[in-house]
């Protein structure tokens, strides 16, 4: 390949390994480790092709993509970052980046993606997505967090979504799986190619999986709830898998029950599982990342004004009743009762009580799911905790698991035994075997409302 590449790195070691790389490729170099002096070569006209990183000492790289573009119409960038996530690569997107690879980076894949960018660039120029299909990738992807779980999540994602293998995305109903698997394919090599998701209809005939097939075009096919799917849609997965050859497309699923559970009870087949399972990207439960609850309430008020709402902010009290719920539907009961609130709400600011309208209705705590009508409440809440440390992948769960598995549980007894005493505090604490006080502190705490009526008996 040839042209002068523009390298942009604190990094002496990198600089230095990219220079002798290109240079041995063909390509005449350029190495800074200063933003400044990379916008002046842009400036001057010089360059085909710029590699940036994009914490540098003297700012941040990809906010010098928008300036390159405004000088440089069509001179590709690729961002290099170390903080591996999801959402450098979305911003690096959004702002018109030619490619982005998390660090570490593979030097022979590097230099390919050079070598296309290029050749791109000597043949047509860059041909940057259009602000819709920008909006279109970000617009509704819930993939906001700080949290270590989803800072782990996305350096997953991060590292995966260029690779060949298959992935398997599990979690909870709400979660953003199937937004997960799309993200993959929207930041990878496939993002021109077709993203197409196989439902259950499209496997329930002989042909169907083979049209799944040429629908994908070498790009990426997804298999939604695969745990769902009956034996005979399961077979033609795999018979559909066993023909792939070259420039296949990448296969992913999603799964909200245990795959291993259902192969132990002859429900999943073994084959189809380790054909599936390539990497395994398991999306957090709301409940186990509650410090981005806040930012997740922001992101969705600012998504409902654009979509014509009012903004409106949350009031403290508010804020720590959102905090405190379990979200058993996950972010997209979070964004549901956000977008509630916002066109229900009497003021800017929404009330704690306002908020405890929207909730009271709703479960606080996840079913239990897969047990016996005959299971005792110890056997039933054990197989609950067990799932959530499961859900953990090996590592623990955050701290105050205590409180937050009591709160829970202690929440819906109250509940249920007021409703039995028809509201009456002084039977419901006799029935519980607790001290009246007790009681009503336990109401308040846990934001238990108290309707007093007549119970029949």
């Amino acid at each position: 390949m040839d042209g002068t590449v523009l390298v942009a790195d604190d990094d002496r070691t990198i600089r230095t390994v990219l220079t002798q790389a290109l240079t041995r490729a063909g390509c005449k170099v350029h190495a800074t480790s200063s933003l400044v002096t990379l916008m002046r070569w842009v400036d001057e006209g010089k360059g085909d092709l710029v590699i940036s990183d994009v914490i540098m000492p003297d700012g941040n790289g990809l906010e010098q993509l928008p300036l390159i573009a405004k000088a440089r119409p069509g001179l590709p960038v690729i961002v290099i970052s170390a903080q591996n996530t999801i959402m450098t690569a979305i911003q690096a997107a959004e702002a018109d980046a030619y490619d982005y690879l998390p660090k570490p980076f593979d030097l022979p894949d590097l230099m390919k993606r050079a070598a296309r960018a290029l050749e791109v660039k000597r043949h047509a120029g860059a041909t940057p997505r259009t602000p819709a299909e920008r909006s279109e990738a970000s617009s509704d992807l819930p993939l906001v967090g700080r949290t270590p779980a989803m800072q782990t999540l996305y350096r997953l994602v991060a590292r995966v979504m260029n690779t060949a293998l298959p992935v398997l995305v599990t979690g909870e109903s709400g979660t953003g799986k199937s937004l997960i698997a799309r993200a993959v394919h929207d930041f990878s090599d496939r993002r021109s190619l077709p993203f197409v998701t196989a439902s259950a209809a499209d496997l329930g005939h002989v042909d169907g999986a083979g049209a799944i097939l040429s629908r994908a075009k070498g790009g990426t096919i997804l298999f939604d709830e695969v745990g769902d799917l009956d034996a005979t849609a399961q077979a033609r997965i795999v018979r559909l898998l066993d023909t792939l050859g070259d420039n296949a497309p990448r296969i992913m699923a999603t799964s909200q029950g245990n795959l291993g559970v259902l192969m132990e009870q002859d429900q999943f087949r073994d084959d189809l599982f380790y054909r599936l399972s390539g990497v395994t990207i398991a999306v957090p439960a709301l409940r186990e990342r509650v410090d981005d609850i806040p930012l997740l309430t922001e992101h969705f008020l600012q998504a409902a004004e654009r979509d014509g709402g009012v903004l409106r902010r949350m009031s403290p009290g508010a804020m720590d009743m959102v905090r405190a719920y379990s979200w058993p539907g996950n972010v997209r009961q979070l964004e549901n009762t956000v977008r509630r609130l916002v066109f229900t709400a009497g003021s800017d600011e929404i009330t704690r009580a306002e908020v405890d309208g929207v909730l009271g209705n709703q479960p606080a705590m996840e079913p239990l799911r897969g047990g016996g009508e005959g299971d005792k409440l110890s056997v039933s809440v054990a197989r609950h905790l067990q799932r959530y440390f499961d859900l953990h992948g090996g590592a623990l769960p955050p701290p105050g698991l205590y409180n937050r598995i009591l709160r829970e549980v202690e929440a819906p007894l109250i509940e249920i035994a007021l409703d039995a005493t028809g509201g009456n505090q002084a039977k419901c604490a006799d029935l519980l075997g607790i001290n009246r006080n007790t009681l009503r502190k336990k109401i308040t705490d846990l934001d238990i409302r108290v309707t007093r009526r007549r119970k029949l008996m």
